[in-house]
């Protein structure tokens, strides 16, 4: 039987979760604890980091771990690599399960950044209404580009206001609908969406919305991260682990 470890966060994580749950299969999903009050789930949960590859192999090692399961969310580009390192080094089978990046079509306005660097840069010039649909990990960078308006929609309430002299601020939690995004930014006049390229359809909502009225999209391209084997379908982690190589003499 399996031991698997879920690296989570993601609403695909969560799926994999349940049908872990519902085929017995042994398993433990690890947050990073960004989130407050993260949705409860069927199987073990911890919370924390590992302490970098190091750390994490250990982990693998110390509890039994066969298979290793990447569903972090598609920016945790550090957690990512640490993952591919510290399987290679346990001796255990990798697998992601990630979203297909979101692709432009007709009617949208994109314009393309590498990193939160280049589009804080990209911000340069007058007065702007944006839409920064980031979360609350790179709000401080923003800061540099003070002079446009901020809306804000985060998960939890911060414990701190955000470090942003003119924003407005929204908690709230997905998935968001399209007609509501529309009336979002129509309300607070949205001029422009900045957003990483997540993917999927939980947050692809502001995308929709922003096509429909005519807003650009300045647009975060995905990190770049080792070679990996990735499926999209929570069901094919299923049919992975019952074909997948067994733990080599290195790992458990």
């Amino acid at each position: 039987m399996p031991n698997v470890l879920l690296l989570g966060g993601t609403t695909e994580a969560s799926a994999l979760a349940r049908l872990l749950a519902e085929r017995g299969v042994p398993a433990t999903l690890s947050y990073a604890g960004r989130t407050e009050k993260p949705r409860p789930q069927p199987i073990p949960v911890r919370v924390g980091g590992f302490g970098g590859v190091d750390g994490l192999t250990d982990f693998l090692r110390r509890e039994g771990v066969t298979h290793l399961v990447d569903a972090t969310h598609p920016f945790a580009a550090t957690m990512s690599a640490n993952a591919v390192a510290a399987a290679r080094a346990a001796g255990i089978p990798l697998l992601a399960l990630t979203r297909p990046a979101w692709a432009p079509v007709a009617g949208d306005r994109w314009t393309h950044v590498p990193d939160v660097t280049h589009a804080v840069a990209a911000l340069e010039g007058k007065p702007r209404r944006i839409l920064l649909a980031l979360g609350r990990m790179h709000v401080a960078d923003f800061a540099a580009a003070a002079q446009h308006h901020y809306v804000l929609r985060f998960v939890d309430t911060p414990t701190t206001p955000p470090a942003l002299p003119d924003h407005a601020l929204i908690v709230d939690r997905g998935p968001f609908t399209s007609e509501a995004d529309r009336a979002l930014m129509a309300a607070h006049g949205i001029d422009l969406v900045v957003c990483k390229n997540a993917g999927g359809t939980g947050a692809e909502a502001k995308l929709v919305a922003a096509r429909a009225l005519g807003i650009p999209v300045l647009m975060i391209d995905r990190p770049a991260l080792p070679p990996r084997a990735e499926v999209t379908d929570p069901q094919a982690v299923l049919a992975w682990l019952d074909h997948a190589p067994a733990p080599t003499d290195r790992g458990v």
